[in-house]
């Protein structure tokens, strides 16, 4: 029986966000009510404005470059548990808590897990709505490593969240709605192989 990770003792925000030590990392901005049109946002920063263990960020305008995705309410609420299952999971691996997922409001994410969800809201942010369990499907058939190379180059490119459809953002949304996709497929063989060994990857 594997050995349970011992608990951190930092002071960490949302999904696996250390403000004392992380200035890179992403907020997920959640609007309050029940409309489910209304836009769910992921941001990345590299600035955190702390006050009393808590973030103090301006909300990020239609075109801030660290805009990074804005999707309907129904579009999050169809990928959010799986999501953070898979993040909790790799964050309790490591001794981080996890909080539930929350209705509203602004959590942090580690700058890893940003990258992955922004690949995954990137492959839905325009698909038809009945492609979302085939884009989720295949995005869990990814390894981490290849979700933050597929962000590294997206991001590059195209993107800011007004840059949508064109160019590797329009290609990824196809890849992952139209493609099935085998975990570790895109690594090279000898890294694939322990993927598809190991079963499970580190958060970092």
């Amino acid at each position: 029986m594997a050995k349970a990770a011992k608990a951190d003792a930092r002071l960490c925000l949302g999904l696996g966000f250390f403000p004392e030590e992380a200035r890179h990392g992403f907020l997920l901005d959640l609007p309050a009510g029940k409309d489910d049109t209304a836009g769910v946002k992921l941001s990345e920063h590299r600035v955190w404005n702390l006050a009393d263990g808590k973030v103090d960020i301006p909300d990020v305008g239609p075109a801030d470059p660290g805009l990074r995705a804005v999707v309907e309410r129904f579009r999050w609420d169809e990928i959010a548990s799986v999501f953070w299952e898979e993040a909790g999971q790799r964050l309790r691996n490591a001794g981080i808590a996890v909080p539930r997922i929350p209705k509203k409001g602004r959590i942090p994410i580690h700058a890893s897990l940003g990258k992955e969800l922004c690949v995954l809201l990137w492959a839905i942010e325009d698909a038809d709505s009945a492609l979302i369990p085939e884009a989720l499907r295949n995005w869990e058939g990814l390894a981490p490593e290849e979700r933050w190379w597929l962000y590294t180059m997206t991001a590059a490119a195209t993107g800011q969240a007004q840059q949508r459809s064109i160019g590797w953002r329009k290609a990824l949304r196809f890849a992952l709605t139209e493609n099935p996709l085998v975990k570790g497929e895109g690594l090279p063989p000898k890294a694939r192989k322990e993927i598809l060994r190991s079963g499970q990857m580190n958060l970092f």
